[in-house]
């Protein structure tokens, strides 16, 4: 995963930022930034919360895959970057209990802070896919929801959703898919991989918990809309999670609830596509005519 932390040329460049806001008060990992659009443009702003990857045990708020995201201070919007708790201080699903957290957070401070509660859209690249898919599809099923975090007179729905390459097919779907197109390296079964260790197990010993985690389970016709990307040639996350996920959809809560572009040749991540201006530039667009119409 990659964990270098945003540029200073890119920190730089947006003049308004709050940074370190706790929105909760058990860990010191949740925390929260805040970045504000240079132009004049008319408060509340609408808002685009990034949950950063990491596969579930490193990563930070500050690292570089915040950087595309940052672009939308530029047509106007907050961004909002969410640190919260790995999988070694805090198994599943604590790490939805804090998007949840912060949500409500957000929703609740919204005129302190100038957002837009109802304009607001999650952005997670890998296991930050995952908990932004699992965060909006679980909204108000109380296994996924702790109120006693603060806030609970608000709800955590947002308006839209972007997954860039999250394990969002089912993680027990992808080493088999790994072994079938030789992409990547078939360990995600492992006691010691990522998925493992954030449910608590190895993954083939827990196969209730594991579809428990998989937000194909809970998609609904009342769900947010989605934007999914993916590079054909991932070879940490294999393609085909997007794939199924995209297909649940469409089947359980019709065409217009996603959108999935699959990236030629691309990887998993880094500044080869990711940071590409027209790759941003596609999920600012979705979101400008799902948020701005």
């Amino acid at each position: 995963m990659n964990n270098h932390e945003i540029s200073i040329e890119v920190a730089g460049h947006i003049e308004k930022k709050l940074f370190d806001i706790p929105y909760c008060t058990q860990s010191p990992s949740q925390i929260l930034d805040i970045w504000y659009p240079n132009e004049e443009s008319t408060a509340p702003y609408p808002v685009i919360v990034h949950f950063h990857g990491g596969g579930f045990v490193v990563g930070g708020h500050r690292e570089d895959s915040l950087e595309p995201m940052l672009r939308a201070a530029d047509r106007g919007y907050a961004v909002v970057s969410v640190e919260y708790r790995k999988c070694k201080e805090s198994r599943f699903p604590a790490m939805l209990y804090d998007a949840k957290a912060a949500v409500r957070f957000l929703k609740c401070h919204a005129a302190k802070y100038h957002l837009d509660p109802d304009k607001m859209a999650l952005w997670g690249p890998s296991a930050g896919g995952w908990i932004v898919a699992m965060t909006a599809l679980t909204h108000g099923n109380p296994a996924f929801e702790d109120l006693e975090m603060g806030n609970a007179g608000y709800d955590s729905s947002v308006a839209a959703v972007v997954d860039w390459c999250g394990p969002c097919g089912g993680f027990l779907e992808m080493d088999e898919a790994f072994k079938k197109s030789g992409t990547g390296k078939p360990n995600h079964n492992l006691p010691d991989s990522g998925e493992s260790q954030l449910l608590g197990a190895p993954l083939k010993e827990i196969p209730e918990l594991v579809r428990m985690a998989d937000p194909c389970v809970y998609v609904n016709r009342s769900m947010p809309p989605f934007l999914i990307m993916h590079g054909a040639r991932d070879a940490v996350v294999p393609v085909e999670q997007s794939v199924r996920f995209a297909d649940t959809i469409r089947k359980t809560a019709g065409e217009k609830k996603v959108e999935l572009f699959i990236a030629d040749e691309a990887p998993h991540h880094g500044r080869i596509w990711w940071h590409d201006d027209w790759v941003s530039d596609m999920v600012l667009d979705y979101l400008d005519k799902v948020l701005k119409p």
